[in-house]
């Protein structure tokens, strides 16, 4: 029997779930099968399964049937995470989501710290064709924050998602832009944001959670997106981050295409984990 633990223990260990939630899954298994009283390794696997499923579950990253909530209107989402993490595409995907699906989008070009991001996130509206608030490179995020969640309220949208720049060059200034871009948002919409959704490319291990150690630190994440699970990414690293930073998983990236984004299911997920 031991045998199989140790293999479970592998398994996580080299899916990138990272050393402290392995061993928090095995003795959750180690328990149940000592109450339950499991035959074979057949079994083992389900009981695997079942366990992880009921981990990302306790940090709420339940299949999440509102992907916003609709009372809050317009709906806020900052979006953070460091540059070459597919943030800005994601924000893309999920303005072509929740246009597909009926909602009145607008987008806020934040991240103006590089020209590339602003004309990404420009192209990113006319290809999806919705309305974007843009004042170029160099300008005030702050500024561009404000002005996005003013013209949200007044155009009467039912989403605003916001891209912000995307430096891990020191924590304080990073907790300083995105704390005053919070405070200035704040001026329009008491609340705002409604989510601080964090994006991180899940086949960079545990560089990722290294970033979302960083930017949970700056600021009160509530959601995360992780992209590149197609392919090569290392799945784990979603039960790794989610349980050490009790952060749900909102939405997984499996591919380029704009469908691509896709709301995470914990359930299917832990299947196709395992289905390798």
């Amino acid at each position: 029997m031991m045998k199989s633990f140790d293999n479970v223990e592998e398994i996580l260990v080299s899916s990138d779930v990272g050393v402290d939630t392995t061993l928090k899954i095995v003795k959750r298994i180690q328990d149940r099968v000592a109450r339950d009283k499991y035959v074979g390794t057949d079994q083992l696997n389900t009981i695997l399964k079942e366990e992880i499923a009921a981990l990302l579950g306790e940090n709420k990253s339940a299949t999440v049937a509102n992907l916003i909530d609709e009372s809050k209107k317009p709906y806020i989402i900052m979006v953070v995470g460091v540059n070459g993490v597919g943030k800005t595409t994601t924000i893309g995907k999920l303005a072509y989501q929740f246009k597909q699906s009926g909602k009145n989008v607008l987008l806020g070009a934040a991240d103006t710290f590089r020209a590339a991001a602003v004309d990404q996130l420009n192209i990113w509206a006319e290809r999806v064709q919705v309305p974007i608030v843009s004042q170029g490179m160099n300008a005030d995020p702050a500024s561009v924050a404000f002005d996005t969640v003013k013209s949200g309220v007044a155009q009467n949208s039912d989403v605003v998602i916001i891209d912000t720049a995307g430096r891990l060059h020191n924590k304080v200034n990073l907790m300083n832009e995105l704390t005053k871009i919070k405070r200035v948002m704040q001026k329009v919409v008491s609340d705002a944001p409604h989510e601080i959704l964090l994006v991180l490319d899940a086949s960079t291990g545990q560089n990722a959670i290294e970033q979302a150690r960083q930017f949970t630190a700056a600021t009160e994440v509530n959601a995360l997106a992780l992209t590149k699970l197609d392919g090569t990414a290392k799945g784990g690293v979603v039960i790794g981050i989610s349980d050490e930073f009790k952060i749900p998983v909102k939405y997984i990236g499996v591919g380029e295409k704009m469908t691509d984004l896709q709301a995470f299911d914990r359930v299917s997920f832990v299947d196709s984990l395992f289905a390798k």
